[in-house]
């Protein structure tokens, strides 16, 4: 039996990064990419290395290329973390598991250090593909806490839950991580809202070098632990928004929603620095009339565009600037626990 699974990129619409500190957030899990995860029966468990995971050159040239592509670390590591989190938890769940073995491996073609979350795209197609082989159903606000675990807990990367989220339950999502709802029942709550609300969106991102999100985060949250006021005040801000946007999505109140987008990402320009090749996606966006903000750290930006001579202008401001634009096509929504193939 072969086993195949996937997971997505996710754009955060609005809210992030609040989702770290009992925010709210609404996010889409869109198909124009995705991490893919094979796994099969095999004598011995083994992890196979992917391209992001060699260790072999042709010069010194070509190794420090790969490093500022890709890092140091490829993603085996997100795979053997994330079936220690996964055994962990069955062992602590009472779920036994069978003693075959099975040979893995993923691969991605999601855009690499730009705010797209392929890391835990990848950790959440593994998590798919190991309750496939073993049979065990996990609920999605579990499975979304699990694969955040993996990354926080297993190898110490700054990270929230809207990604997990968005990628487990797919479609688009209003999330609400209010302290309370965590502290009662270990999980936001998340409610799945239609497509069809959305205005038209497209995503841009830079195709020159970005940087790990883990550096944005490690600021804001020493900042949030120091009880910073501005960072208090701009993440009240950003769940306020969110549900606005909500409200306005509901009511069918689409043209309000760009500039309630560009609100994101002004307010966060206020607590933060953006770097200029950052900064430069969002000017170049909003200088034709969409509306722009990160998906999630920086390196990728989502907003929207009125008609398709706009989407066309987008296409050509960024064009020289070497900056990808497509439309998201949405992941449809999940009502499976381990969609495979």
């Amino acid at each position: 039996m072969i086993i195949r699974t996937q997971a997505y990129p996710r754009a955060g619409l609005v809210g992030n990064p609040s989702d770290g500190y009992y925010g709210k957030t609404i996010a889409l899990a869109f198909t124009n990419f995705a991490a893919d995860v094979t796994l099969y029966e095999s004598p011995e468990l083994e992890v196979l290395p992917n391209r992001r995971d060699h260790s072999r050159f042709g010069s010194i040239r070509e190794l420090t290329s790969d490093v500022r592509q890709f890092g140091y670390y490829g993603g085996i590591r997100l795979l053997k973390a994330a079936i220690k989190r996964f055994c962990d938890y069955c062992d602590a769940q009472g779920h036994p598991l069978h003693d075959r073995n099975f040979t893995i491996r993923y691969a991605s073609n999601i855009p690499h250090l730009v705010g797209l979350a392929g890391s835990s795209a990848i950790i959440t197609a593994c998590f798919r593909a190991l309750q496939a082989f073993y049979d065990v159903r996990i609920p999605k606000p579990t499975l979304a806490n699990l694969v955040l675990s993996v990354e926080t807990e297993e190898l110490g990367i700054s990270a929230g839950l809207q990604d997990r989220v968005a990628q487990v339950y797919q479609g688009v999502v209003y999330m609400d991580f209010s302290e309370a709802l965590i502290r009662q029942q270990g999980y936001g709550r998340y409610e799945p809202l239609d497509p069809a609300l959305l205005p038209p969106l497209y995503i841009a991102y830079r195709t020159d070098l970005a940087e790990g999100s883990e550096i944005y985060h490690n600021d804001m949250r020493e900042r949030h632990r120091r009880g910073d006021p501005e960072v208090l005040a701009a993440i009240a801000f950003w769940i306020s928004l969110t549900d606005r946007v909500r409200g306005a999505l509901l009511a069918g109140r689409r043209d309000e929603i760009g500039p309630l987008l560009d609100s994101n990402f002004d307010r966060r320009r206020q607590v933060s620095r953006i770097s200029d090749g950052n900064l430069r996606l969002v000017e170049s966006a909003r200088r034709v009339g969409a509306s722009a903000k990160f998906t999630g750290s920086g390196g990728a930006i989502v907003g929207t565009y009125r008609d398709e001579a706009m989407f066309e202008a987008l296409c050509q401001s960024f064009q020289p600037l070497g900056i990808e634009v497509f439309k998201p096509k949405l992941a449809p929504p999940v009502n499976d626990d381990f969609p495979c193939s």
